[in-house]
Parts: C-alpha cells; sequence; structure tokens
C-alpha cells in the first residue's frame, strides 16, 4: 500500500472534465425512446452480473442489475468522499459536482465543478478501465482507478459481480498531509426485482412492443448492516433478513471492503440515514476525517440505511500510497418470466445461495492487481499499435461496454452448455436479445475477445430454428403507418428467429419478441446465421468440426424455408414490398442487393460447410446431395444478381422499386465473402465502383461528411424520400461495417476517415457509453445502447 508509484493513464482515453456538462448533446428522436441525458460513464461489473455506471461528474447513477431491465437514476449517498488536512486547514467533500436537487445530505460538501478559471480534475475512460484524476482542489494528488476483471478469453473473473476502486495518492509538498478516503453505499438488497410478475405488453408510438418494469426501488424492510473482517481486510455486509429459500431475484447480499495496513486507520459506520441530512457520517468525517464506528445489525423497519468505512492516514513529503476499495454484490438469480429462473454465471465458482459478496470482495482485494495486469497485458499490444489511430484505439475498447451494460445475461454453465448462456440487447427502447441481423456486425467484439460465448449464441439459435409457436400477434409497423395490421404467427418452423427472446418472458427458449415486423418473412435472418456459424467456425481456429455439425441441420432447414420466398424461380428469394429484413423502415421490392448479396454468400458459405462436413461424416450421401443443391442454386442465382441490379456504377436497391438509392450496405453479402475467403459474388471491379459510390454519395455528400455515411440517398447526395426514416439515418453500426469493407478493399485512409466521423459525433457530443443505433443531421438519436455499433470491431480485424 506504501510507496506505489503514480498511475499511469493510457493516452488513448475517453477523457472530459470532472462535472463539465454539454452546450448541446444529443436528443432523442421519439418521445417514447430513453434518453437519460448525457452524463453516462464506463460501466462497473462482469458480463452478466449486473453492472453501475458512475458518470464523469462523479455520480453512481446507472443500475443494471435486474438482468434486462434499465435504472438510470442518481443515488446521493452511493459515493466517495475525501478529508484532506494539514497543519494549517482542513477540507472535506464528496466527489460528486452534483448536489442532490432537494434537502438528501443537505449538511455534506460536494466537489466544485470547473469553472473558468479553474478546471478540478479529469475523468479518463478506458473500458474496463476508468479514472477520476481530482486537481487544484486537494494539496495531494489523488487518482482513482475503477475497473472490473474483464480480459479477452477469460471465462471466470469476467463473470464476478464486482467493482475495484485503486486510489492513488502522493504527497507533492514538504509538509505531511492527512487524508482520509470514505465509501458510503446503501443496502440495496431486494430493490431489483419487477414486482410486475406478468407485465402487459403494449406498442408504442414507434411501433415496438413494450411492457412496464416496477423494481423494489427503495423497499428496504428487514434490510441490516453488519461488519465483516480477517486478518487483512475490513468490510461492511449489506443483507436482507426473511430471504426466502430458495432465493428470489434481487435477494442475496452486497459488499464494501478495504485492506487493512499498520499505518492506516480504519472507520466505520453501519446504519445512517442516506436520505436525511447526512449529519450522521459527515460531522465527524468533515471534522477529522473518521466516522463514530457506530454498530447497529437492527433490520430496517420502513427507512432505508446505509452504511460507511473509511481509511485515514498520513502522506509524509514526496510519499505515495495505494488505498483499494472494493464494491461487490452476490445476487445469484435472474428471472425472466415469474418462476422462469437462471443462476448468473459467477456462481459456478461461488456457490448460489446468495451470501458470497464477502467472499467476492475479498477475492478482489487478494487478486486486484494481479487482474490490472491481466487487462494491461490484453490491452497493450492493441494500444501500442502505431498504424492505428488514437481515437480509433479509444473507440475500440469503449464500444465493449456494451458486453457490460446492454442488459447482458451469462447463465452458470451446465452440460449442455460448459461455458453456460450468453446474450445481449440489442438495446435498451427494443428490450430483446441478440437480434441476429443486428450481430451480423455488432457481434466481431464477442468473437474475437470471447468466443466461446460466441458460440454459445449461434448454437441457441441453431436449437431454435426448428421450433414454432403459432401465438397470433398484430404488427407494429402497420401501426405507425396507421394501416390495418395482418395477423401473424410469433414463430414459423424452419424460419431463423430474429431474436433470443426478451427479460419478460424466457430468454433462449421463446423467440422472435419483436413483433414490429412479421420476421418470419424475413430475407435475410437465414443468410445472417449460416455466415456467422461459418466465420465463427474460421475465426476460433478452423477446428470445431462439432460446433459445424451441431448447426448443420439448422442450416439446412433454413435455408430450404428461405428458398420458398423465390416465388419467380430464378434462384434468388424476393423482397415481398414490406419491410422485411434489418431496415426494417424500408420498403424493397424483388430482388433486393442487401439480401440477394447474403443469399448468394450464405450458399457459397454453405457449400464450404459441407465440404468440412463430408471430411468429417459418415453421412457423405446426404451431405453431397445437400452440397449439389447448394451449388445448383448459387449457378443459377449470381447471373441473376448481376442482370437485374447492376447499372454500371453500382447495385440497384432492388430489382422493381425503380428507385435509384445508393444504398450503402448494398454490398454486405461481398464483404462477408470475402472475409470468409469465400469467391466474390460480384465481380472486384464493380464492388470497387459500388464502393467508392456509396463513399461519394452517402458520406461527402451528405452533409458533407459530418455525420457518417447515411443508409440510403441518391447519386448527388439528396434524399429521395426527404420524410423518410432510415435511409436518412446514420446507423453507427452499419457504418462501422462500411468501413471495415472500405479497408478490406483497399481504401484505409477513406474506411478510416468514415469511421472517425461517426466516432466524433458519438464522443463529442454526449453519447459515449450509450451509443445509439441511429443519428441523424438534426442533432437527435434513436435507440440507445446499442449492440450493432461493436462493428467497429470489424475494422480491427480487416486491418490486422
Amino acid at each position: 500500500m506504501i510507496n506505489q508509484t503514480s498511475p499511469q493513464i493510457p493516452s488513448n482515453t475517453w477523457n472530459r472534465l470532472i462535472g463539465l456538462g454539454w452546450d448541446k448533446p444529443y436528443t432523442v428522436r421519439y418521445a417514447s425512446n430513453i434518453d437519460d441525458g448525457p452524463w453516462y460513464g464506463m460501466p462497473l461489473g462482469g458480463f452478466g452480473a449486473g453492472c453501475i455506471g458512475r458518470s464523469s461528474r462523479g455520480d453512481f447513477n446507472l443500475w443494471h442489475i435486474d438482468g434486462g431491465e434499465h435504472i438510470f437514476q442518481n443515488v446521493p449517498a452511493c459515493q466517495f468522499s475525501v478529508f484532506e488536512s494539514n497543519s494549517i486547514s482542513s477540507q472535506a467533500y464528496a466527489l460528486c459536482t452534483q448536489p442532490p436537487e432537494d434537502s438528501i445530505l443537505k449538511e455534506w460538501q460536494w466537489y466544485p465543478a470547473p469553472s473558468v478559471d479553474k478546471e478540478t480534475g479529469t475523468y479518463h475512460a478506458l473500458y474496463p478501465r476508468s479514472w477520476f484524476v481530482y486537481e487544484n482542489v486537494f494539496q495531494a494528488k489523488l487518482t482513482c482507478e475503477q475497473f472490473s476483471p474483464i480480459w479477452a478469453g477469460n471465462y471466470q473473473e469476467t463473470s464476478y459481480p464486482v467493482a475495484v476502486f485503486r486510489w492513488n495518492a502522493h504527497n507533492p509538498t514538504d509538509a505531511p498531509i492527512t487524508l482520509s478516503i470514505m465509501l458510503t453505499w446503501q443496502n440495496m438488497v431486494g430493490w431489483f426485482t419487477n414486482t410486475l410478475k406478468s407485465p402487459e405488453v403494449r406498442v408504442r408510438d414507434d411501433g415496438s412492443p413494450v411492457y412496464e418494469y416496477q423494481p423494489r426501488w427503495g423497499e428496504s424492510k428487514g434490510n441490516y448492516n453488519q461488519i465483516v473482517e480477517n486478518a487483512q481486510h475490513f468490510g461492511c455486509v449489506f443483507g436482507r433478513v426473511g430471504s426466502k429459500d430458495p432465493l428470489e431475484e434481487g435477494d442475496g447480499t452486497w459488499c464494501i471492503a478495504t485492506l487493512k495496513h499498520p499505518q492506516v486507520e480504519v472507520f466505520h459506520h453501519t446504519r445512517w440515514n442516506p436520505v436525511g441530512t447526512g449529519e450522521d457520517v459527515w460531522q465527524s468525517f468533515a471534522a477529522n476525517g473518521s466516522l463514530p464506528n457506530h454498530i447497529d445489525t437492527t433490520p430496517a423497519d420502513n427507512t432505508q440505511i446505509g452504511a460507511a468505512i473509511a481509511i485515514r492516514f498520513t502522506l509524509q513529503p514526496g510519499e505515495t500510497w495505494e488505498i483499494p476499495f472494493v464494491l461487490a454484490w452476490d445476487l445469484p438469480v435472474t428471472e425472466f418470466a415469474a418462476e422462469v429462473n437462471y443462476y448468473r454465471r459467477y456462481t459456478n465458482f461461488f456457490g448460489n445461495n446468495g451470501q458470497n459478496a464477502w467472499a467476492i470482495a475479498s477475492t478482489a482485494l487478494e487478486q486486484y492487481q494481479i487482474w490490472q495486469q491481466q487487462i494491461q497485458n490484453w490491452q497493450q499490444p492493441i494500444l501500442d499499435r502505431e498504424d492505428l489511430p488514437s481515437w480509433f484505439k479509444m473507440a475500440l475498447f469503449n464500444e465493449l461496454y456494451d458486453l457490460t451494460s446492454g442488459g447482458t445475461l451469462w447463465s452458470a454453465a451446465s452440460e449442455r452448455d460448459p461455458v453456460g448462456q450468453f446474450a445481449v440487447l440489442e438495446c435498451l427502447d427494443y428490450r430483446w436479445y441478440e437480434s441476429l441481423d443486428v450481430r451480423l456486425y455488432g457481434s466481431f467484439g464477442l468473437l474475437l475477445l470471447f468466443p466461446e460465448l460466441e458460440k454459445s449464441v449461434m448454437r441457441a439459435f441453431a436449437r431454435a430454428i426448428p421450433e414454432s409457436d403459432d401465438t397470433p400477434r398484430v404488427i407494429g409497423y402497420y401501426y405507425t403507418i396507421k394501416a390495418e395490421s395482418p395477423i401473424a404467427v410469433r414463430k414459423t418452423a424452419g424460419a431463423t428467429p430474429h431474436d433470443l427472446g426478451a427479460p419478460n418472458e424466457h430468454v433462449w427458449q421463446k423467440t422472435n419478441y419483436t413483433s414490429y415486423q412479421d420476421c418470419n418473412l424475413w430475407k435475410d435472418l437465414g443468410c445472417d446465421f449460416v455466415l456467422q456459424v461459418y466465420r465463427d467456425f474460421l475465426f476460433t481456429g478452423a477446428n470445431d468440426v462439432e460446433f459445424l455439425a451441431d448447426c448443420w441441420n439448422a442450416i439446412v432447414e433454413t435455408l430450404n424455408y428461405l428458398k420458398t420466398f423465390d416465388l419467380d424461380g430464378d434462384g434468388i428469394p424476393e423482397n415481398s414490398g414490406a419491410p422485411d429484413q434489418t431496415f426494417d423502415d424500408w420498403r424493397l421490392q424483388g430482388v433486393s442487393a442487401y439480401c440477394g448479396g447474403l443469399w448468394l454468400a450464405a450458399l457459397e458459405a454453405a457449400i464450404a460447410i459441407s465440404d468440412i462436413l463430408l471430411n468429417h461424416n459418415s453421412n457423405i450421401d446426404a451431405l453431397a446431395l445437400q452440397k449439389s443443391t447448394y451449388e445448383s442454386w448459387l449457378a443459377q442465382s449470381r447471373p441473376i444478381y448481376e442482370e437485374k441490379l447492376w447499372n454500371g456504377q453500382y447495385y440497384r436497391l432492388d430489382s422493381e422499386s425503380g428507385s435509384d438509392v445508393v444504398m450503402a450496405d448494398q454490398l454486405c453479402g461481398q464483404f462477408y465473402a470475402r472475409l470468409l475467403g469465400l469467391p466474390d459474388i460480384v465481380p472486384s471491379d464493380r464492388a470497387l465502383s459500388a464502393l467508392k459510390t456509396v463513399y461519394d454519395a452517402c458520406f461527402l455528400k451528405f452533409y458533407d461528411g459530418q455525420f457518417g455515411a447515411a443508409n440510403g440517398v441518391r447519386p448527388d447526395g439528396s434524399p429521395e424520400n426527404p420524410q423518410a426514416t432510415h435511409p436518412l439515418e446514420v446507423w453507427t453500426g452499419i457504418n462501422f461495417g462500411l468501413a471495415a469493407f472500405l479497408v478490406q478493399m483497399g481504401m484505409k485512409d477513406e474506411g478510416l476517415r468514415l469511421t472517425q466521423a461517426v466516432v466524433q459525433q458519438i464522443y463529442d457530443n454526449g453519447l459515449q457509453f450509450r451509443t445509439p443505433e441511429a443519428i441523424t443531421a438534426a442533432g437527435t438519436f434513436r435507440a440507445c445502447v446499442y449492440l450493432r455499433a461493436m462493428a467497429i470491431w470489424a475494422i480491427y480485424l480487416v486491418i490486422s
């Protein structure tokens, strides 16, 4: 703890002055969508364990503790505070620049925000690490590094529900300085469970299905706090009496803890009023950095209760100390629909009785330095690359935030799923898991860093393809255009599902939650499935033949199903005129460049998979017949694609609408074919011509390249329909996918220029750690915390 060196913060962080607001942050496009404002910071917590967010003004305000659900609310009592004194004076601040708006904690002194005359520090973030550097307020140099133990290829610690706060304190003066660091926290046991066990699903103004979430927020009856310690560690455990057996969602324990040391004093207060004036802890802390060592384990009645621990020490001139604090929580159950419960992945290592927050915290205090080194070992080779711009490295790591805060699920391992089952929401507004069209680009980060989790997702889709669900549903899209909706069944056997379900039903078992469109009619999903299966095989060593075999029957079934939409028998399934693909507000008619190209690439991938299986399978005749079928479909389809869509400069949107729109993602199939080492689906010179046209029309001529590439405009950059939605939006993930294609085709400078435009819009305008699906030239966004934006890892893959 003593004589540590000052922390080395990488130069590639996203950083912002502590407490500095935004003059004109992006605002939400649809009133019904979530817009919490720009105060988002890097999340803390392991995959699927629930997570907490702390913003650049210092408040803990994001609470994704209940799997798949969203709470954004500052809890003032959850906070760090610092006391400092020398022989002349003393001062104490709670380290947030935003005081509570009501009279809560009115006795506390809050950290000063920056002014024209004085900056008070800087927040840095490079997921999964972030830093608060405090300046010009305290005489000591203070830095707090925050992280959870997340690094590539790690399937154990990455699941832990824990956050480490590594304080570094240096005395640059020529006189001793006494410091005390206090961590206060509320007892939140029982708060994070939905009181609506079967919430009613309704259609909102953007046509998407939504349900109400009512957590037991603030309900603290039976909650109690108690001191725990051993020879090395000191902490406070938050529990609740009367928890049911078996545990329900939200039951368990929390813990705050720190290290003991002969040269530090440890103080505590086990029960204070977190919604009162705050005097019960602040009076003694502000006076001399102490706490009254008050112990009261009485369970709460109708009151909320908090606890506090503080470490006081004296720094001699030139001395540097390191002080770790840890926050851990053990809430082992995730509940979907009533009584549909899963244990979280971390319970494989700590048990599932909910009493292990102290054990998790103690493990963190023992291993946090090793964890930090593991994170550095993973990140440093990428950060050291001179061929990657600094802003790109920043966004590359920070876009992984979604693997923590995207409503992430990671279930305990089983014999069938040896690393558990995994899922991330499409976004907070479209609250269903692993939307397959979105993850076509958005899953590259998971694939490259946690390949076993990636394959677990694809196995879940393979299991779902043969299933059916005849539940009738109204389609939300028709609601938005004020037309009568057809009734569609939820899931047709053989159709690739759009998603793996929602947190209010039964994820992994009950799929196709979204009802905005009839996803049984989509022409890209089956192709997306085949391409991702083959991609995952290739980029995880090209030796997991069992994975291909597990998915093969589903590949056959879904391609046969998709072929039934080839109504004219020309070899390519036609789009129906209704929005029936990932651009689900955009009508395509006949053979389309987007879906037709994916079809060609998927056939090539299926042929390649059948070749591999033929070398490892006894059922040769059936495989050979299937391969022959795909070869005949491909031979018929390829010339049709060129004949119907190539216009001499780029590929038409589709064959029947007559539109001259240049679609940004028209050659997604070509990108994937080349990525997977398959034959080009179009001549390379035509692909390059189309790509240059896209870059010019959709990016350079769309508001002079300020925002990124619009999904679809005319060759001169003008809109076909100024009232259109999807064509005139800049989709972050599609832009990153397009940039990867540009790099792949030898246009690296153009690809990075496009990427930089989008990254700047996100990180300069209050969208950090809530990257949306879409932004507009009007400064609005749609669908925050979006999965597809992790497509930035596709750029990294292609560059590498």
